[in-house]
């Protein structure tokens, strides 16, 4: 392995400083920097050395950072660096390290670094978690009576329900780039990848929010044999999800990628195959499913992806009748064609309008006359149309009720709204699955939205994330 080492005082990380390290990280497989203590240096001005490793240590090129005590001549002549990485500045001195260097096969490399040193570290700020801006609706909290108290109560009932989520897998993999310009041969945006990081989707981010949120959850689902499976078996074993990951040879693990520069998205390129899985993997998810006990709640989160045959979900909505279990759907289109209404008798579907039209073949009615029509063709007790920026319009099919309402998006300053409506489903049917009515799921789902599109990438919610924000 390739190693290149930095040392020096970094009394404040500036600019130039995170173009060496860049540099340095990009030359070699493993970077170390070395912090001069403060007794190798007599600068007064000097912070304290724990303070000045501290800030070498968030930057993301370093793989290794320690405080220097002896001579720097010493450490290279007993680590043997395969790099000593210095300032463009410092070329035209004697190096003292220079000869050490040479009597191993080692090299001195001098740079000034690039132009957006620092895209890494500003870009990555995007991928942590803020404060959501959430704005209450107060009109309908009023209208339907919703207290703090009780939606607390909700959510400390979640760690009581044995869930079963079934569905497509999907990895999210946003690849950050830093922008060059456009292209001189012809009108193309180039850009240089800079850094990947993997979030998992589809239907195992909505067993992890379950699970997060305090519930006992098993998993099923079909994945490609690949690098990709590993990746999810284990964020799923660390989550202490109980997961059946069937393997088939004949699909990728479904991969959908984002190309993003300042802040945007400029491509999505989507790996996957959308054939059903074969009759054995089918006959073995049902038999599978037929041996839980003491479920509480069945969640589809379907992707149009092959693996909610109409064999599966006819025989899994069979058990769950027998034995009194909830069951909720998410059929979702963004890209592909779904259709929401094969799920039938569901507690709660969360179509888009997009997705609710699409079943129905209906694109000239109203939001009202659209629930209405998918009430009739596929019996779901509780409906709620997500419509993105607008919130979510609910259609409550109980007589001597108010038919509809809506909640607005609670969110004024979404940062990616990918995943919002899984976040929506989960909290949402957890809620009513406890007990409460459906005004009061309905708030909590959206606040569980508002929540998921505060941050980049998709990051199983915790239930105290939602009741701190239950400050209305």
């Amino acid at each position: 392995m390739k190693k290149a080492l930095v040392y020096g005082n970094f009394n404040i990380l500036h600019p130039g400083h995170l173009r060496l390290l860049k540099f340095a990280k990009e030359s070699a497989d493993y970077l170390i920097v070395a912090v001069n203590s403060n007794k190798l240096t007599s600068d007064p001005n000097l912070f304290d050395e724990k303070i000045r490793l501290e800030s070498i240590q968030a930057t993301s090129f370093v793989d290794e950072a320690f405080i220097l005590n002896e001579d720097i001549l010493d450490y290279i002549k007993r680590t043997k660096p395969t790099f000593v990485v210095k300032g463009k500045e410092h070329q035209i001195e004697k190096n003292k390290e220079e000869e050490i260097l040479k009597s191993y096969g080692g090299k001195l490399l001098f740079t000034s670094g690039e132009i957006g040193f620092s895209s890494l570290d500003l870009l990555n700020k995007e991928f942590e978690i803020n404060d959501s801006f959430i704005q209450h609706e107060k009109k309908y909290i009023q209208r339907h009576n919703i207290k703090k108290d009780d939606l607390v109560t909700l959510i400390n009932n979640f760690s009581k329900l044995n869930i079963l989520v079934i569905g497509d897998t999907i990895i999210d993999e946003y690849i950050t780039c830093d922008p060059i310009g456009m292209s001189q041969e012809d009108p193309t945006i180039v850009v240089t990848p800079l850094s990947t990081k993997k979030f998992i989707g589809g239907a195992s981010i909505v067993a992890a929010h379950a699970k997060t949120l305090g519930a006992n959850v098993s998993y099923i689902s079909v994945l490609g044999e690949d690098e990709n499976y590993t990746f999810i078996e284990n964020y799923l074993k660390n989550l202490n999800i109980s997961a059946k990951l069937y393997k088939d040879n004949t699909r990728p693990t479904t991969l959908k990628q984002r190309f993003r520069a300042l802040n945007k998205t400029l491509l999505r390129v989507n790996h996957l195959k959308q054939h059903y899985i074969n009759s054995d993997i089918e006959k073995d998810i049902i038999k599978t499913i037929k041996e839980f006990k003491n479920l509480d709640l069945i969640i589809f989160s379907d992707f149009s992806y092959g693996i909610l045959s109409k064999t599966i979900i006819e025989e899994i909505s069979l058990f769950a009748q027998n034995n009194n279990i909830s069951m909720v759907a998410d059929s979702q289109s963004s890209s592909q064609v779904g259709d929401i209404s094969k799920f039938k008798n569901m507690h709660i579907v969360t179509p888009t309008e997009r997705e609710i039209r699409l079943s129905l073949n209906d694109f000239e009615s109203g939001l009202v006359i659209l629930s209405s029509k998918l009430k009739q063709k596929s019996n779901p007790k509780y409906i709620f149309t997500t419509l993105g920026a607008e919130g979510v319009m609910i259609y409550n099919s109980n007589k001597n009720e108010l038919l509809t309402d809506n909640i607005p998006a609670l969110n004024l300053n979404p940062k990616d709204v990918s995943g919002a409506g899984d976040s929506f489903l989960i909290c949402a049917s957890m809620s009513n699955t406890v007990g409460s009515n459906i005004w009061q799921a309905a708030y909590l789902g959206s606040i569980a939205a508002a929540i998921q599109v505060s941050r980049i990438g998709n990051i199983p919610i915790k239930k105290d994330e939602i009741i701190k924000e239950l400050n209305f």
